[in-house]
């Protein structure tokens, strides 16, 4: 997808990346994993509100948020076990679009049901901007923004359907993104509906 001119390049945008056949053993790979790290609800740093969006990681490192502050960590926050490693699948996907020599250490699953959202926020609790951001898509389509490096500034919205795929590197690594909202029932990938969002991130320095 080609995005107008006022934003930055290294915004990639690969619809249907993934068959539905792909989408089915990857949804079954993902169950089994989240039994060994079940998602958990974060909260927001101070005031201790609770995200939208439950989520869990897989990786050496993950992502948690709560009123400590943003973070990655090695451990589960609730059992204090590891986190599952990063399937074959997911790290095959980073090698064939990612750019980047160095592997991926985390990747945060976010669970959304049809009234979840997540507002414009910039990825840049990593040590490693020079490494891209890749998402996947999977099961309920959701209207995604895009913005600049500055907040406040001019935004377009696209549909991100189920086997989708972004990557937000070189200029556009610390473009604000977000999610508007979740069309619920626009796809039966996931047993219960919603929507699972699997982002591939790399955190210390290369």
């Amino acid at each position: 997808m080609q995005l107008n001119d006022s934003f930055p390049s290294g915004f990639q945008y690969l619809p249907g990346y993934f068959s539905a056949e792909q989408q089915k053993e990857m949804t079954g790979l993902l169950r089994g994993l989240v039994k060994a790290a079940p998602l958990f609800t974060p909260t927001m740093p101070r005031t201790g509100k609770p995200f939208s969006v439950r989520m869990t990681n897989l990786g050496t490192l993950g992502w948690v948020s709560d009123r400590a502050g943003y973070r990655y960590q090695p451990h589960h926050p609730q059992s204090g076990t590891p986190w599952p490693a990063i399937p074959d699948v997911l790290l095959d996907l980073w090698r064939h679009v990612g750019q980047c020599a160095a592997p991926p250490e985390a990747c945060l699953v976010n669970y959304y049901n049809s009234t979840a959202k997540m507002g414009m926020h910039q990825d840049r609790d990593e040590k490693a901007f020079e490494a891209p951001v890749i998402s996947v898509s999977l099961g309920d389509t959701a209207v995604f923004r895009l913005g600049g490096t500055k907040r406040g500034g001019p935004t377009q919205s696209m549909k991100l359907s189920s086997g989708d795929v972004i990557v937000l590197g070189g200029d556009a690594r610390l473009c604000y993104h977000g999610i508007d909202r979740i069309l619920g029932g626009s796809s039966s990938l996931l047993k219960d509906g919603g929507r699972l969002n699997l982002t591939l991130r790399r955190v210390s320095p290369l």
